[in-house]
């Protein structure tokens, strides 16, 4: 299976600037997320796995470099700043904050577009392949769960079914056992429920990805999740 194309996070608060950097990363057959304030920026990046952030150190809530600092403390994701000012003491306290890259305005989208890829090359060539997020990534201790590195939004009892299949890969279990590990403490017992989570989680799994299927129906037995 072809990996998914890379996910680009940009942080601008100027559209036409927006508008101009996503048509030219879309041309280059990457993936777009836009954020106008840093804040935003800084939600997202919790929420979905990106490749890669461009960031303009001009935002209207925080600055650009407040919102590098607080990447860096948790990542180690390229960063390519964007930004009006071109003396040499910005140029050095961006690159030294951890940023990958520096580009001043105005540029050429398409220029842009070509030192994200070199990045994401140079950094595909290092590890020997590109780092993709895992299908499914589950953190306990939040009740939360990733779907290649999107953050699910799954009621409690989705979160109980869903955290079932993946802990046991492939193993096929019964409407009957998902609702005696996952609906302890219910009284509804109709095991159909199963039945209507289970039609509500696939279809948020294919709002992120409509190309995969990692849930299968074995009928009159029950589900099983195909891919670990």
């Amino acid at each position: 299976m072809p990996l998914a194309p890379p996910r680009i996070l940009i942080i601008e608060d100027e559209p036409s600037i927006l508008d101009n950097v996503v048509y030219a990363l879309d041309r280059e057959g990457m993936l777009s997320e836009r954020a106008s304030t840093g804040a935003l920026g800084l939600g997202l990046i919790e929420a979905i796995e990106f490749d890669l952030v461009v960031l303009d150190i001009g935002l209207p809530d925080i600055s650009g470099i407040e919102v590098c600092k607080n990447i860096r403390s948790k990542s180690d994701i390229p960063i390519i700043f964007l930004t009006a000012r071109a003396d040499e003491i910005d140029r050095i306290l961006g690159l030294e904050l951890g940023a990958d890259d520096y580009i001043t305005k105005p540029f050429s989208p398409r220029e842009l577009a070509v030192r994200v890829k070199t990045i994401l090359r140079r950094i595909s060539n290092r590890t020997g392949h590109q780092e993709r997020a895992p299908v499914f990534n589950v953190d306990q201790e939040r009740k939360e769960i990733k779907f290649m590195g999107t953050l699910l939004t799954l009621t409690p009892f989705e979160y109980g079914i869903l955290g079932k299949l993946i802990s046991q890969p492939r193993r096929v279990f019964s409407r009957e056992s998902l609702l005696y590990e996952v609906w302890t403490d219910s009284e509804d017992t109709s095991d159909r429920v199963i039945d209507t989570h289970m039609k509500s989680i696939r279809s948020k799994l294919r709002t992120v990805d409509p190309t995969r299927h990692p849930i299968r129906t074995h009928r009159s037995f029950g589900y099983s999740l195909e891919e670990p």
